[in-house]
This record gives structure tokens, sequence and C-alpha cells, in this order.
């Protein structure tokens, strides 16, 4: 078994990928694809990390919410506060599970909050903020630090994608400015590689050295469904030949890849298991339903792999 994807049970999935990146990088076979062309994109909540009972980045926005909501109690019946307020973590979830579903109502109500939440900051205090967070909050039901839910199998995946030289992007709804604190530490992937969703921004003169970019009470992009192509091509320049998500939100990414005449692998994971991580379909039956129809590779976190989180210091 390749040493690079030691947590993978030899079975279809792996197969699928492995005999990918050995026709793409063959030397004269008919599939090789050049070095500089061989671009590959990973969605993030659900793809390279846990995000349920809601996704982590939720956790850190709730905290925020929460804390509005305590300085000014007008804020406490109105959502978000309320579910920050209410430590409601089934209404954030279910926010995205509607929005994958195309119910915008109630993750437009999200955005709107997390516009005013942070709007003001700067980014470096933001950044700063985030990983105070990540650093000490811990998975509320899997008993782990937020920083070591990272999927296993797919960071192993992302080395071995390098090591036959691809170039790796994430591309996902999460804020890009929260991914950025981390996927350098967790996936190896550095902050200029972070593709997500955004707040406006502004650069001011305010007395700090060279002045600060500071976030803007209004929304920027939001990086999901048919967006994330629009991002991919504007940020990378080239069509990636592999992308990997799991949900209906990723859906026009896995078609984006590879294009007319081109080799393409596309990775849906399923999350199928209730033991060892969790076991939902909600916001992913489309997906699903297109991987059948269209022939792209499920990846069953039951059966695919051996270990879902690397071990870690308690």
């Amino acid at each position: 078994m390749n040493a690079h994807l030691a947590s993978w049970n030899d079975g279809p999935a792996r197969g699928a990928i492995v005999d990918f990146v050995d026709r793409v990088t063959a030397e004269g076979g008919p599939g090789h694809v050049p070095p500089p062309e061989r671009v590959a994109v990973f969605d993030n909540d659900g793809t390279l990390w846990c995000e349920k009972p809601m996704p982590i980045e939720l956790g850190f926005v709730l905290q925020r919410l929460g804390a509005m909501a305590e300085a000014d109690a007008s804020l406490r019946e109105r959502q978000p506060w309320k579910a920050a307020h209410d430590r409601d973590y089934a209404w954030l979830g279910a926010a995205m599970t509607k929005h994958y579903n195309g119910d915008e109502s109630d993750v437009k109500l999200l955005i709107a909050g997390v516009i005013q939440a942070f709007a003001g900051w700067a980014v470096d205090d933001y950044a700063d903020a985030a990983a105070t967070f990540l650093g000490a909050a811990r998975h509320p039901t899997l008993d782990r630090p937020l920083a070591a839910c990272g999927y296993l199998p797919m960071v192993e995946l992302l080395r071995f994608l390098e090591a036959n030289g691809f170039t790796v992007y994430i591309a996902s709804g999460g804020d890009r400015d929260f991914m950025r604190v981390v996927t350098e530490e967790i996936y190896g992937i550095p902050p200029e590689r972070v593709i997500g969703s955004s707040n406006a921004l502004r650069w001011q003169e305010d007395g700090a050295a060279g002045g600060s970019i500071v976030y803007l009470a209004e929304p920027d992009v939001f990086d999901d469904g048919p967006v994330k192509p629009v991002r991919i091509w504007s940020r990378v320049g080239r069509r990636p030949i592999l992308a990997a998500g799991n949900s209906n939100g990723d859906i026009p990414t896995l078609r984006f890849a590879g294009g007319d005449g081109r080799p393409a692998l596309r990775l849906l994971v399923d999350h199928d298991d209730g033991e060892r991580e969790f076991h939902y379909t909600g916001g992913a039956e489309q997906a699903l339903d297109a991987a059948r129809a269209e022939g792209w590779t499920v990846v069953s976190v039951k059966d695919d792999w051996a270990t879902v989180f690397a071990d870690h210091p308690r």
C-alpha cells in the first residue's frame, strides 16, 4: 500500500485515486498532464475536517455573537444572536443544511449577523481571535481539540498529490480568513492557496505601522455553489483536474473539474460512520444522486478510511 495513503483501506476509492494519479503523471501516456496543470481543489467543512454538529467556524461566530447579546439584551430575541445566546447549535447547523437544500432564509440571517459581528475589526485582530479560539476550544462531542478535527486520510491525500506534482487549493464556503489561521498547521496548505467567503475590506491609515485592513459592514462574496468555480478560476487561472467535496454546494466545483477532453477525478465524501464520526446525508442528497448518475468516486468514511482522525495529546 502506498505509504502516503496509510489510513486508506484498499478499495475502490483508494484505487481510483492511485489509478488517476498514475495516469496523469505517466510521461508520454495518453492521460499525461504537465505538473503546472495538476491543480486540485478541496472543500473544507465536511471534506477536510469535521462539520457536525455545526461547522467549526460557527463556534467562533457563536462566541462573538453571544458576547454581543450579553452586552445588548435587545439582540437576544433576534437570530442569529438568539441562537448564540441560547447555545442553540441545532439552529446554526440546520441553517447550513437548509442552505444546501436551497432554502436561504436562515443562512441569510446568519451572514447578516456575521457581517455586523466583525465590522470594524482589523484583519490582524480577527486572526488573533480565531487562533485563540482554535487553540483553546474542544469539539463538543468528539472530545478532541478543534485543531485536531482534520481527517487524517484527507491530509494524507494532500501529501500524496503534492508528491506527484499537484498544487492543492482549498475552495470553501467557510470564511477565508478563519481558515487561513490553521490551514498550514493542519493541512500544510499556505494561506495564499485558501479561497473562501469574505466580508468587504478597506485599508485605512490609523496610526498603526503600515495602516490596517478592516472589515466593512457589508458582504464581499459567499463562496458556495456556482460561485465556487468562478472564484477558483479568478484566483487560480486554471481549471482543476481533481476536486473533492461533500455537499450539494460542491456540485458545481466537481462538475467544473477536468473539462472537455481532460482527465478528471471527482471525489465526494459520504458521512456514513456514526461510530467514529457522524452519520448524515442532509444537505448532500443531490450530490450523492449526481455521484451515482455521473460516475464520481464516493469516499465512504466507514469503508474507505481505516482511521478518521490522527492521535492527539489530550
